[in-house]
């Protein structure tokens, strides 16, 4: 499955570094683009266009102040991703929460990287998502299954995809779920030298169908495939760079 995603990787290491004014115009297309879909997935209404004047600090009239700060929040979420893995540092709860605390900023403050105590549902899932009494140790189990020797072997895509799959079955919060489990893909992603990738809302029922058989059968192949796609596609967009520059 990943041969393909391996030899453009070997590529693109190969043609690193690359120039200093590409990475930042490929940045700044990625962020906007991740931002954009991820926000419209969860229902935000604000089109590429109105998301990238909001990024450049200007209001869009008859949008929401949640819709805007859904799009700041985000970007600092992403500087914050781009920090761990500048540092190196390993994956752990308290980075977890940070990222929702930055996610959930100014939106609903008394939840902001708190697990939920109450009960949720995913909307159109069959799966439901477990108790809140039982967050803390479904939380602590998803930690060590992502420290355990098995999983560090696994390809980057497959587990990346398997983080943000297992992350979102058990939704410790009350909102922003699907938000830090696209954030933690892609942090799994940039921490062994891919691009970042960007799940498209114009794949959501795709995207969720793969989501919710992970979670109600175990099996992970379909949602794996879906992440190796984008993979491919976000690697295209960096080595297009490269013959352009040859």
């Amino acid at each position: 499955m990943f041969e393909q995603i391996n030899q453009k990787k070997q590529h693109l290491d190969a043609n690193r570094p690359l120039p200093k004014y590409t990475v930042k115009s490929l940045r700044e297309k990625l962020l906007l683009e991740w931002t954009y879909n991820t926000n419209a997935i969860e229902g935000n209404t604000l089109t590429i266009n109105e998301t990238k004047v909001v990024l450049e600090g200007i209001t869009v009239g008859g949008k929401t102040m949640r819709e805007h700060l859904e799009v700041l929040n985000h970007r600092d979420a992403i500087n914050y991703v781009e920090e761990i893995v500048q540092k190196g540092e390993p994956l752990s709860e308290w980075q977890i929460k940070k990222l929702h605390r930055l996610v959930l900023k100014g939106i609903d403050d008394e939840y902001a990287g708190v697990y939920r105590d109450q009960q949720v549902f995913i909307s159109g899932a069959k799966h439901i998502p477990p108790a809140s009494f039982l967050i803390k140790d479904e939380m602590e189990q998803l930690m060590a299954w992502y420290e355990q020797s098995e999983t560090i072997k696994l390809h980057p895509v497959a587990r990346g995809a398997m983080l943000h799959a297992i992350f979102v079955g058990i939704h410790p919060f009350i909102d922003g779920n699907g938000r830090i489990s696209r954030l933690l893909l892609n942090l799994e992603l940039m921490k062994e030298g891919f691009p970042p990738i960007v799940i498209k809302v114009d794949n959501r029922l795709a995207y969720y169908e793969a989501l919710d058989k992970a979670h109600t059968q175990k099996e992970y192949d379909d949602f794996i495939k879906l992440v190796t796609i984008e993979v491919e596609d976000s690697l295209n967009l960096y080595l297009s760079t490269i013959n352009k520059n040859t």
